[in-house]
């Protein structure tokens, strides 16, 4: 029984060490507003009432009606593109440059950019910029990290390469995902003055409701007296 107590002095604080360390690695690996390099925006304090509309994993089926909508407002967004999508669709990106929206970099292959080498991560990023150069975009490319994670070697590659990461502080369909009525009224009772808004709407399930709501968000924030813009111009002020 001594042993046991003996052991069991030594193992508990290790314990409680180890577990408080992964539980911070996660926070940092997860975390909308911090990473150890570099420029990070998930939103952008400012009086005027802008926000920038975001689209995650770009371009997809259904580019061309998300694209119709915006037209249909004559709002700008920023469609953040994967590398291996734009391959697919490289007319619905070039659609999406020529009627004035941003692209993004989301990486090429869309994986988490978390425990992998730099030459790895300098390749993700590398072949996207080359895309979205040959689909006509000629602005400033920010960065948006696969799932929101990110570590060290991919905050130092941006930090080096002067690439800005760009997260976002709302984020409706993270938690409503495939509920429309609910991923509109948090869009529009949370959207505030310099918002960044995340939107996935270019999967066939869930982000049906992402499809049907934009029209009703891009209203009601109007009525609220928003302007949109893109990534880019948000964080130029």
């Amino acid at each position: 029984m001594p042993r046991l107590k003996i052991l069991f002095k030594i193992t508990l604080p290790i314990f409680i060490i180890l577990f408080v360390c992964g539980y911070a690695w996660l926070f940092l690996i997860k975390s909308r507003t911090f990473q150890f390099f570099g420029t990070l925006v998930d939103h952008v304090d400012t009086d005027q009432k802008i926000v920038a509309l975001t689209f995650d994993d770009a371009p997809g089926k259904y580019t061309d009606e998300i694209l119709d909508i915006l037209a249909s407002k004559n709002i700008p967004a920023t469609f953040y593109a994967v590398g291996q999508s734009m391959e697919q669709h490289p007319d619905q990106t070039r659609r999406i440059v020529a009627a004035g929206h941003e692209l993004g970099n989301h990486s090429y292959s869309h994986q988490r950019l978390i425990f992998r080498s730099p030459t790895f991560i300098k390749n993700e990023i590398e072949q996207t910029n080359q895309q979205i150069r040959a689909a006509g975009f000629t602005g400033e490319i920010t960065f948006r990290p696969p799932h929101g994670k990110k570590l060290f070697f991919l905050p130092w590659y941006l930090y080096r390469n002067n690439i800005k990461t760009i997260m976002w502080d709302i984020e409706p369909d993270t938690y409503f995902a495939g509920d429309a009525t609910e991923i509109t009224a948090y869009t529009l009772n949370n959207t505030k003055p310099g918002s960044i808004i995340l939107m996935h709407p270019f999967c066939q399930t869930t982000c049906a409701a992402d499809r049907a709501v934009l029209p009703g968000i891009i209203d009601g924030l109007k009525k609220k007296g928003y302007r949109f813009v893109t990534v880019g111009e948000l964080v130029r002020g």
